[in-house]
């Protein structure tokens, strides 16, 4: 586990938080924080360490979207591979090489485990399979993740720094409201 972020150590003076839900992807600078938070999704952050940019996806499932989907939602960062292009997308445009960024990877979480469809309950672990094969046919490394198990997860990514902050919440103290009952 990671700990928890920084009160004064390197922040800076005046900074940016972004809150992503699923399906959504931000890139930023060196006044950005970057927070979402994870059950089965996947979080992938790239951080250059030079140039103090970076950015995070929250996808939800693995590979590509439906081919009926709009160009909108296609380019919505809902899906795997949605999520990469808009990750190379930014490199491209910055003139850098995806080899030169610091990636880590987080989520894939068994949030179903009581669910009696087996495909449901393996979205966590598809998520995961999906992400560090698509990184390895680019040939990119994951310098750190923490996947797997049956947590959420709450990560705040401080582009500044390049640091990722994580807390786990067991998915069985969260308190979710059943049907017909109240929270």
């Amino acid at each position: 586990m990671f700990p928890e972020p920084a009160i004064n150590e390197d922040l800076p003076k005046h900074f940016i938080e972004i809150y992503l839900r699923p399906g959504d992807f931000y890139w930023g600078g060196e006044t950005t924080r970057i927070q979402t938070l994870l059950g089965s999704c996947i979080a992938l952050t790239f951080w250059h360490p030079e140039l103090k940019q970076g950015g995070m996806c929250h996808f939800m499932l693995p590979g590509d979207g439906p081919r009926s989907a709009s160009a909108t939602e296609k380019n919505s960062g809902r899906y795997g591979t949605e999520a990469m292009a808009l990750f190379f997308e930014r490199i491209r445009r910055l003139g850098t090489r995806p080899s030169e960024y610091v990636i880590k990877m987080f989520g894939g979480g068994n949030m179903f485990s009581g669910v009696a469809n087996a495909r449901d309950a393996m979205i966590g672990d598809s998520n995961i399979a999906f992400a560090r094969r698509f990184l390895d046919e680019h040939e990119l490394k994951i310098a750190n993740e923490d996947v797997g198990g049956s947590v959420h997860r709450k990560l705040f990514f401080d582009i500044w720094s390049g640091h990722v902050w994580l807390k786990r919440t067991a998915a069985e103290n969260l308190s979710v409201p059943r049907p017909g009952r109240s929270a």
